[in-house]
């Protein structure tokens, strides 16, 4: 093969290595930062992308994602002068790559040094109580601050969470024993409600137990009551027929009589009986009227002829 036909194939492969390098293909939640003679040129999005080679580079690949920096601990001092470690958890998402690339030499290291002096000073501000019962106030205090400094930089601050809190460790004892004892106070409390309650139901139900027992006792005599009434009532109007029925029988005698005609003997002897059962052995004198005495006579004559 002749040397000028090997010249043109090595040029030709040389030009096709060069055009498939100068191909590039940004890929999702990426983004290329252009360089052009040195000086920013253009931030590529996804797709394809042509680079001239010399006059243009690469100068930064961005990842548009959310990310996590997890930045140990940092000695801080409260209010009241205790020293605690605290380490935080910043959530953030570049949302400029070209202030990224220039903004700052190394953005992850300008936020730890930032959280951090910010973080001594919110909590220099607060006693240590107040510290371990307000994260979510300083997780919201640091991200507005770091969000508001970080914009020049392309950075956008999503959320900050103090991940651990170490106070000293005779500061943790002195706050577990404190514990320890504030949860037996509330168990004494609560055992001391519990033997109220149950004092104050036990009185309640005795108390509607005896209720009850009058109530009971109440109505029995109600009930006793009325039976006696009762019994009055029917013995009242037993008597009543009786002596109605008496009358009665007595009436139906002397109406019989009365049809009979009896004659002045016969009703003479009626009004001797009469006298006799009114007097039935009470009187020791019996005064007969003197209609009466020639009916005695006969009668007593009667008696010694027999």
């Amino acid at each position: 093969m002749p040397p000028v036909v090997i010249a043109i194939i090595v040029v030709l492969i040389v030009i096709l290595i060069v055009v498939a390098a100068s191909v590039k293909i940004v890929s999702q939640s990426k983004a290329y930062v252009i360089e052009r003679l040195g000086a920013y040129h253009a931030t590529w999005d996804t797709g394809m992308h042509f680079l001239t080679p010399i006059f243009k580079r690469i100068a930064k690949i961005v990842s548009l994602k959310e990310q996590v920096a997890d930045f140990a601990p940092q000695p801080v001092i409260t209010k009241d002068n205790v020293t605690m470690q605290i380490d935080t958890v910043v959530f953030y998402q570049i949302t400029d790559p070209k202030l990224y690339a220039y903004g700052v030499e190394n953005p992850i290291k300008a936020i730890e040094n930032l959280t951090a002096t910010t973080l001594r000073n919110i909590i220099g501000e607060m006693e240590l109580d107040h510290t371990l019962t307000s994260r979510d106030t300083i997780n919201a205090k640091i991200r507005n601050i770091l969000d508001e400094a970080t914009d020049p930089w392309g950075i956008k601050i999503n959320r900050v969470e103090l991940k651990n809190i170490k106070p000293p460790a005779e500061i943790q004892d002195a706050m577990e024993k404190q514990m320890k004892a504030e949860r037996q106070r509330r168990e004494a409390i609560l055992r001391a409600e519990g033997e109220k309650a149950s004092n104050i139901l036990v009185a309640e139900g005795k108390k509607a137990s005896q209720i009850l027992d009058a109530e009971a006792q109440k109505q029995a005599d109600i009930l006793k009551a009325e039976a006696e009434k009762e019994a009055r009532i029917r013995r009242a109007e037993g008597e009543a027929e009786a002596i109605l029925r008496i009358n009665e029988a007595q009436a139906k005698s002397i109406a019989m009589i009365n049809e009979a005609a009896p004659k002045d003997e016969y009703m003479t002897l009626k009004k001797l009986e009469t006298m006799a059962k009114v007097a039935d052995g009470q009187a020791t004198k019996v005064i007969i009227p003197s209609e009466l005495s020639s009916v005695v006579g006969l009668v007593n004559t009667i008696h010694e002829g027999k």
